[in-house]
């Protein structure tokens, strides 16, 4: 499948994509830097030109959607079973960042690009489409009200993390990992908080439920109003 529907396939993309992030940080997300990706592999420019036709947009959706696919074939590849959620997110996001580290100076450009009033929306329903391919590739299926919770909430993880790992030169992306770590800790404390706040609800008598349905039983169920009955 792929993002733009015009028969040229993911594969072809995925080569372009690659190729063309060896230019990005000279070039920047530009035909430029897609012309001298094409060059290097070979591959004609109308052709590179046609697999990517909104230019910079379509280059950046891919790149992303590429990195999603390599982190959840690498949670395909990882033996999850015995571990729990949060240990199973951390490593997707462990393992979208290793997809990307070669790439750092792309994804600052890219990042950039996104930040920019006419390009958010787009780097929104990136971020959406990343969590949404993480909690469905660890697991999880809940279609309830806390679906756009998790997903907003990760959306904050992945997003913070990635900056933080911009500049992180620790060896081996360790504070990159302890501030991962962190971060889902703190996701985990507010989903508990939150369970028990919904409930407790469901648990606790409302008061004006209560009232009224005494007020039915005692007055043969109909509505009180004020002044329609005798002390």
């Amino acid at each position: 499948m792929t993002d733009v529907d015009d028969g040229i396939d993911t594969a072809l993309r995925d080569r372009l994509i690659v190729a063309t992030l060896a230019h990005t940080p000279f070039d920047g997300w530009s035909q430029a830097a897609l012309r001298a990706g094409a060059r290097d592999i070979d591959i004609a420019e109308d052709v590179a030109q046609a697999a990517f036709p909104h230019g910079t947009r379509d280059m950046i959706r891919h790149f992303s959607r590429w990195a999603d696919r390599c982190m959840v074939a690498g949670l395909e590849a990882a033996d999850l079973e015995d571990m729990r959620i949060r240990e199973r997110v951390a490593i997707a996001v462990e393992l979208r960042l290793e997809a990307l580290e070669p790439h750092k100076e792309a994804v600052r450009r890219g990042l950039s690009w996104l930040a920019m009033p006419q390009n958010a929306v787009l780097g929104a329903r990136l971020l959406y489409r990343t969590v949404d391919d993480i909690w469905y590739a660890v697991g999880d299926r809940s279609a309830d009200f806390s679906f756009y919770t998790k997903r907003g909430l990760l959306a904050g993880v992945v997003g913070s993390t990635t900056l933080f790992w911009l500049d992180d030169d620790s060896e081996g992306g360790t504070e990159t990992s302890d501030f991962l770590d962190r971060r889902i800790a703190d996701v985990m404390r507010i989903s508990s908080v939150r369970r028990r706040t919904e409930d407790l609800k469901m648990k606790t008598p409302n008061p004006l439920r209560i009232l009224r349905d005494v007020a039915r039983k005692r007055y043969g169920g109909q509505a009180l109003r004020g002044g329609s009955h005798s002390g």
